[in-house]
């Protein structure tokens, strides 16, 4: 988690997007690392957990990222979630949750992971840890004045 918080620290002061990151881990050893980029691409799919999956996907060489677990500063939206299950991500570990990013105006559908996961695959886990330090970066991002609103 500590890798995904500083790569969304970093993305976030290099006005490339918002207060979000992602690390991609196996076995003990981190596959990639990302950011949100979508104010920096102009594309609203950037979000980190999608921009992590791709790096993986390409640095493994394969689709299918089974054996990984997905370190997210902030529960994965639906998109995102749908990602994970495409790409066999067995375990997501996230900080802060959709409703604390929907409170700070973040377009986010209200639908949480543990119900997607109901629709999807049970074999997904899912961990909730470093709730504080995740809450801090959002709070980060809203003295931000260099931020545009999603």
């Amino acid at each position: 988690m500590h890798m995904a918080l500083r790569e969304a620290s970093r993305g976030m002061q290099r006005g490339q997007g918002g207060p979000f990151g992602a690390c991609i881990v196996r076995d003990g050893i981190i596959v990639a690392v990302a950011h949100n980029r979508v104010l920096v691409t102009g594309n609203p799919t950037q979000h980190a957990e999608i921009v992590a999956i791709g790096r993986a996907a390409k640095k493994l060489g394969t689709h299918i990222l089974k054996g990984c677990t997905i370190y997210s500063s902030t529960e994965p939206c639906p998109m995102c979630f749908s990602a994970i299950h495409w790409a066999q991500i067995d375990r997501i570990v996230f900080g802060t949750g959709i409703a604390d990013v929907k409170r700070l105006g973040f377009n986010e559908l209200s639908v949480s992971n543990s119900t997607l996961k109901r629709l999807g695959r049970s074999s997904v886990i899912l961990d909730q840890v470093s709730k504080k330090e995740c809450t801090d970066l959002l709070k980060s991002w809203v003295k931000l004045a260099t931020k545009t609103t999603y």
